[in-house]
């Protein structure tokens, strides 16, 4: 696409994905050389090899686990497969993950998984909780299959862990409204996540001074909630900074995720390389029910520049009473739905269905949200609850990529990068938020998601 390295305006990919990311903290560190292994869910990740726009799938490979067909692969020690007193390990060797984007709810499958791993983090914000928890596959016969070898080739010896490896597993991810808290509650109780799931006996999580479960949490809900937590589950929550997680997720996958950034405009989706010896620095926009701004000049170098108060929450909640919508998702189908020329006052309404060309402003542009509300007679329940939606979703996405972009500008900075739950793989969001980009840059070489 043109202008893509002069100039490129990128997001986030699977931001469901980088949400749950965000909070296994990965801290990205040096692990006896230049091995990059993600460590246990909730704990971090390390090594600094994960470069030449290569995924983790094609990286990431641990001794002893290469099928045959597979090439291209990086060896590693036997210490960093099993080291005596380690966390365990969560190998994304052949790691995929299924369903489509549009599904907003994958999961990743991690066919060569051998390491007990935790089964629980958490992020609990201000709408939403995120939750990513392991689960193990249920193929015992083909685990009794491999057994022997598996054992024989890690060197597995008995002990406080089981005698044998787990062969395969997959990371869901959940969300609950931040309010029905209870609800997710709940979840983690039924499904014994807390307690390291069904088959417990397979793995013993980490405990707190006073013997609680010991579970990774970021967001404000961890500070808030960490007494409900305690009296319910029996769970300490163990709290990690939001920024540091959110900014330390995102470079991982920006270095190690193959088609992981992406622009978005007029429906169109085109992925983007990543020069990893240019990726610093760059403008993170984290949209949840605020928004944050941070400029990232490297790996655990980053500084929260601006921010807006009118986010994902505003849209939500604005939108919760104008259409009495129930839910984010459900609000924002009804946008699909939506003409906003009905309610928002254009430019073209203004100057008798003209351009204003003296200034570069079309007939279609916005002049003013909700505008027409103002003149016509009518009240609420006399507009269509799709087109309230889609002009509520061009007004705040407008403002969010006109304040990205003015931040950028006064950084000097060539890149954005867009990530967080409001934009869930919406291709209309991402749209508006690369138009409004483009705005105001007064280009056609604009990227966004």
């Amino acid at each position: 696409m043109a202008g893509l390295k002069e100039d490129p305006v990128l997001g986030i990919d699977g931001i469901t994905i980088k949400e749950e990311l965000k909070i296994v903290k990965p801290e990205i560190d040096k692990l006896r050389g230049d091995h990059p292994v993600l460590e246990t869910v909730g704990e971090v990740i390390k090594g600094e090899s994960l470069i030449n726009n290569r995924s983790v799938i094609d990286k990431v490979r641990e001794e002893g686990s290469c099928g045959q067909g597979e090439r291209d692969m990086v060896p590693l020690t036997s210490n960093s497969i099993h080291r005596s007193g380690s966390r365990p390990q969560l190998d994304l060797s052949k790691a995929a993950i299924e369903g489509t984007f549009e599904e907003r709810d994958p999961t990743i499958l991690l066919p060569n998984q051998s390491d007990d791993i935790s089964h629980l983090a958490l992020d609990i914000g201000g709408s939403l909780i995120k939750l990513v928890y392991f689960s193990r596959h249920q193929d015992r016969l083909t685990n009794d299959k491999r057994k022997k070898t598996v054992k024989e080739r890690f060197g597995i010896s008995n002990g406080n862990r089981r005698s044998y490896p787990i062969l395969g597993g997959r990371l869901h991810f959940v969300k609950f409204e931040t309010s029905k808290i209870n609800e997710c509650l709940d979840f983690i109780s039924s499904k014994q996540l807390h307690c390291g799931g069904m088959d417990s006996h397979c793995w013993h999580s980490e405990t707190s001074p006073n013997g609680n479960a010991l579970i990774k949490a970021t967001g404000g809900g961890a500070y808030k909630f960490a007494d409900l937590f305690k009296e319910r589950l029996g769970i300490s929550l163990d709290k990690e900074d939001e920024m540091d997680c959110l900014v330390a997720g995102a470079n991982f996958l920006l270095k190690a995720i193959r088609h992981e950034a992406f622009t978005h405009m007029e429906g169109q989706k085109e992925f983007v390389q990543i020069d990893q010896n240019d990726l610093f620095p760059y403008l993170l926009v984290n949209i949840g029910s605020g928004v944050s701004m941070i400029k990232v000049d490297g790996d655990g170098k980053f500084e929260r520049v601006s921010g807006t108060n009118v986010g994902g929450g505003t849209y939500w909640g604005l939108g919760r009473l104008l259409t009495k919508c129930k839910s984010f998702d459900e609000l924002l189908e009804l946008s699909q739905r939506g003409d906003n020329r009905t309610i928002d006052m254009l430019v073209g309404d203004i100057y008798g269905g003209m351009d204003y060309n003296k200034i570069g402003l079309s007939a279609t542009t916005i002049a003013s949200s909700f505008g027409k509300a103002i003149s016509e007679k009518k009240e609420l329940a006399d507009y269509r609850p799709e087109d309230i939606s889609l002009s509520l979703l061009r007004m705040i996405s407008y403002n969010i990529g006109q304040i990205s972009y003015l931040n950028a500008l006064r950084f000097g900075l060539k890149r954005i990068f867009f990530g967080g739950f409001f934009i869930r793989g919406h291709a209309y969001t991402m749209d508006t938020i690369s138009f409004a980009v483009h705005f105001w840059r007064g280009t056609s070489n604009v990227f966004a998601a």
